[in-house]
């Protein structure tokens, strides 16, 4: 495994702990607190988190997104479209999305296990590939898995916080 699969594999699997972290042992009602009416709850932030690694990852690997391809959208039951992320929700949106625990961690273990296999195969040099020519400069694979991750980590971070939250009420 080249330096940079390996780099990857570690941050995205950290990532993972956080995200069990955060949520692991919390009860529905725990996972939808809100700390105001504008704030988001551990369900949205790891809910987001997920669909944005899941839809970012499929789309620079050319496969379909686990929330569709193993049924989770189905499950989730959300009242959103099957393409929403969560990207730019209002209060309103951010409120409709509701889980279990056993859905949110096995949507994100799922997109996990698609990660890693995924950047698993990555050599070094794949990371100066061209995925999105929209900007300026063009975003590299390497970015845009840097830009992932840190998505990720911020979410899961502050999911952590609200835990802290709800755990001292």
């Amino acid at each position: 495994m080249d330096k940079a699969a390996e780099l990857l594999t570690d941050l995205f699997e950290r990532v993972g702990g956080m995200v069990h972290g955060a949520i692991e042992g919390l009860t529905d009602e725990e996972l939808s607190f809100r700390v105001d009416d504008g704030a988001n709850p551990i369900v949205w932030l790891i809910w987001h988190l997920t669909r944005v690694q899941d839809d970012h990852i499929a789309d620079v690997a050319g496969t379909e997104q686990v929330w569709t391809s193993g049924g989770w959208a189905d499950r989730f039951g959300l009242p959103l479209a099957v393409t929403e992320t969560g990207y730019g929700h209002k209060a309103e949106q951010v409120a409709s999305v509701t889980a279990s625990i056993e859905n949110l961690l096995g949507y994100y273990d799922a997109v996990e296990q698609v990660t890693l296999a995924y950047v698993r195969g990555l050599s070094d040099d794949d990371l100066d590939r061209i995925v999105d020519e929209r900007w300026t400069p063009p975003v590299t694979l390497g970015a845009r898995l840097v830009s992932v991750i840190g998505d990720d980590v911020s979410h899961a971070a502050q999911a952590a916080y609200v835990r802290g939250v709800v755990e001292r009420r």
